[in-house]
This record gives C-alpha cells, sequence and structure tokens, in this order.
C-alpha cells in the first residue's frame, strides 16, 4: 500500500474535482493520505475532510508564513482541533526564511507552542524548515533534550545536508521525499536518500505542489507516488515492491496507523 505522509486537498488547486480525485486514490494503490493544515482555516477545512473520507487522516497547525496570524485563541482552537478523532499530528510548523511574511521572531515563538502543544498531546510534529536549517535544527534539538526524546515526527520536504538528515534520525525522526527526489537538479536531496536508514524514510506529494517528473510543473497528487517510489528503489538498489513496503511501515510507525 502507498501512503501519502503530507497532502493539502483542502488546497482551491482541487476544488473542481476534489472528490472525484480522492476516491479514485485507492485504485492508483494509494491506501491512506494524511492532509496536512496550514493555517488556522485550513486546520478547520483539514479536519472536514478527515471526518469525510474513511482513508483521509490530518494534521492541524500553522504555518510560519501565516504565524502572524496566531494568537492564544488560535492556540485553544488547534489544542481543540488536535483532539480529533482522525487528527494524527501537529504541523506543518517551523520555520520559513524564504519567504519571511512574518518576523522571525514571532515564526520561533509560536513554532514553540506547537511543539509544545504535540508534547502535550503526545502527537508527532510535521516540521517545515526552508533557508532556516540552522535555526530548525536548534530548537528542534533543544526541545528533543527538554523533553527527554519524546518529542518525534517527521522532516517535511527535506531540503538539507546529508549531515543534517543525520542528525534528525539519530534523533529518531523521519525524513519526507517527494517529487524533488527525480528532480535532475534534486542531487542533495538524492544523496539523503542514499544515505539515511531506510527504517526512516517516508513518502509525500506535498500536492498540489512538486509535481515529480515527468509531470514536474504540473499539479501533483498521490497518484504519481510511484515516480518517487520508482526512484528511491533505484538510488537503493532495491525493489519499488520493497520501497512501498518499507514506506508504508514508516509511515504508519510516524503516525500510529
Amino acid at each position: 500500500m502507498i501512503i501519502d505522509t503530507h497532502a493539502h486537498y483542502d488546497d482551491e488547486a482541487f476544488d473542481e474535482d476534489r472528490d472525484a480525485l480522492l476516491l479514485s486514490l485507492r485504485e492508483a494503490g494509494v491506501g491512506i493520505a494524511v492532509n496536512i493544515g496550514a493555517s488556522l482555516e485550513s486546520s478547520r477545512r483539514t479536519a472536514a475532510l478527515a471526518a469525510k473520507y474513511s482513508f483521509l487522516y490530518g494534521a492541524v497547525g500553522v504555518h510560519p508564513d501565516s504565524a502572524a496570524e496566531l494568537d492564544e485563541a488560535g492556540m485553544r482552537e488547534l489544542s481543540c482541533l488536535s483532539d480529533g478523532e482522525k487528527i494524527v499530528a501537529v504541523g506543518e510548523i517551523g520555520l520559513d526564511y524564504y519567504w519571511d511574511t512574518a518576523p522571525r521572531e514571532v515564526q520561533k515563538y509560536w513554532f514553540e507552542r506547537q511543539l509544545a502543544l504535540a508534547l502535550e498531546k503526545d502527537l508527532p510534529v510535521v516540521i517545515h524548515s526552508r533557508e532556516a536549517v540552522q535555526d530548525t535544527l536548534e530548537i528542534m534539538r533543544r526541545t528533543y533534550q527538554v523533553s527527554e526524546g519524546k518529542l518525534r515526527g517527521v522532516i517535511h520536504c527535506f531540503s538539507g545536508s546529508a549531515e543534517t538528515a543525520k542528525e534528525y534520525t539519530g534523533m529518531g525522526f523521519y525524513i519526507g521525499v517527494g517529487g524533488v527526489v527525480t528532480f535532475k537538479n534534486g542531487k542533495k536531496l538524492k544523496e539523503v536518500v542514499e544515505t539515511i536508514p531506510l527504517d526512516k524514510l517516508v513518502i509525500e506529494t506535498d500536492c498540489p505542489y512538486l509535481a515529480p517528473v515527468p509531470y514536474r510543473g504540473k499539479r501533483n497528487d498521490s497518484t504519481y507516488l510511484p515516480f518517487v517510489i520508482a526512484e528511491i528503489a533505484r538510488l537503493r538498489g532495491i525493489s519499488e515492491e520493497e520501497t512501498e513496503r518499507i514506506t508504508e511501515q514508516n509511515a504508519r510507525a510516524l503516525y500510529g496507523f
């Protein structure tokens, strides 16, 4: 079974055919998809989608680009949403210094608050980090230590070095790999895939973004994950069937399915 560990099916890109597409996933071998919140509003939509479809689960959280919208009332709402029966993680949360739409200190503050929420609820975290490798790692390392190793989760759309990946996997975190691994200019991610422990690798789409070759530039969805599986299999020298089995097992361990 293919498990998409990170999708955004609440995105407006799916407004015209969302139901038909979601209902076609199982025919394509996709048994489970996890829809990821990126704002308070998308977290609400995520909870609604998870309630509607038996094979969809959700994560709730506020992306760093929307960090300025958060306040104490918002945190209380996230806390309530995270109690949902099919909510399996807090995310996506983290730091984004590429767009810098929220002041960096604001991003850090709400990142740490949402990490604390995940620990309080005993949920894994889904981490977004763009152009913020060192600050993200520092916060994650500190929180992991303070929590005595209880912090767990996945580094989504991993873009760091093999050395950084090694540090994350050493703390027990999973590495999320998607369409970028199929890109010609995805050499750094290919190196990460070649070197990290196979039991710490999960696959994702980040749809509607980052479609793999040969669909690069088009709207992404979970039915394209076999292209990601094929590239991982090639890089690791194992069969596609084995890659699918391992990544399914890892996704189940990550989210507690």
